[in-house]
């Protein structure tokens, strides 16, 4: 299965502005856009519960997309949960692959945050990022990648200016990680 990662991010590697889960309050309308043309093209999308909360009242449910929700707590959510389109699960990631490859997807897109994107980069399965560089500079903020021992070389596929301000778009491909060529 192809794993892509997408993410928005400050220079300094904030995915958040402080404690404000709102990523929408710094980042640019131009890497809004680009988001949500990746969500449209993807039937298989995967998140933390974090950012599950963050965006729960704004999610559309559509019959032909799945999102997933990694959570170390499945049953709080049974209510919420929509078979087929909203799941909640506590599986590693690479369980979850092999048992989504069984369901038929070909390709999963993860939407963080920082937990999310680490335990797949960990588990050794993601295979192109996009990572969108917003030019703000924050003190404090959640982190992309969570601090752990992880040693990845990635290759730049594609770089892109979305605005006059400078927000970039850089596509890249994993290409080795430590003790193991992709």
């Amino acid at each position: 299965m192809k794993v892509i990662m997408v993410a928005v991010s400050s220079i300094n590697g904030k995915i958040t502005r402080g404690l404000d889960p709102n990523i929408y309050s710094w980042t640019s309308k131009e890497d809004t856009k680009f988001f949500f043309s990746l969500i449209k093209k993807h039937s298989l999308i995967v998140m933390g519960s974090k950012t599950y909360e963050t965006v729960r009242k704004v999610i559309k449910h559509e019959k032909d997309k799945l999102r997933i929700v990694l959570t170390r707590e499945p049953k709080k959510y049974s209510e919420e949960a929509k078979k087929g389109m909203l799941e909640f699960t506590n599986e590693n990631p690479s369980k979850l692959i092999k048992k989504m490859e069984s369901r038929g997807y070909k390709k999963l897109l993860i939407v963080g945050g920082g937990t999310i994107n680490t335990l797949f980069l960990k588990s050794k399965l993601v295979n192109e990022i996009y990572l969108t560089f917003e030019p703000k500079i924050f003190g404090s903020g959640k982190n992309l990648i969570k601090e752990e021992n992880l040693d990845i070389t990635l290759k730049l596929i594609s770089a892109k200016k979305l605005n006059r301000q400078g927000t970039t778009l850089l596509k890249y491909r994993v290409s080795k990680m430590k003790g193991y060529d992709i």
